[in-house]
C-alpha cells in the first residue's frame, strides 16, 4: 500500500501535465492549470505538505470525474 508524500511544486506540475491539464498560466493571485473547462489555481509553495496535497488533489479528483490513489499518483 503505497502512502501519501510531501510533493514539490515542479514534481506536481509535471503529474497533472501527465493528467492531461495545460499550463501553469499566470493568474491574478496565484497560477492555474486547466483541463478542459475547468481551472485549477496553484498556490506558490516551493513544496506541498501532505495535508496541502490531498486538498489539491481532491480538487483534481473532481475535475478528473474519479479518484486518484495514492499508487497511482506516486507512478505518475
Amino acid at each position: 500500500m503505497s502512502r501519501w508524500t510531501p510533493c514539490k511544486r515542479r514534481d506536481f506540475l509535471r503529474k497533472l501535465r501527465a493528467l492531461g491539464f495545460e499550463g501553469p498560466f499566470a493568474g491574478s493571485r496565484h497560477q492555474f492549470l486547466v483541463r478542459g473547462a475547468n481551472r485549477l489555481a496553484i498556490p506558490t509553495n516551493e513544496k506541498y505538505s501532505i495535508p496541502q496535497l490531498r486538498m489539491l488533489l481532491r480538487q483534481v479528483e473532481t475535475i478528473l470525474g474519479r479518484s486518484l490513489p495514492a499508487a497511482e499518483w506516486n507512478d505518475l
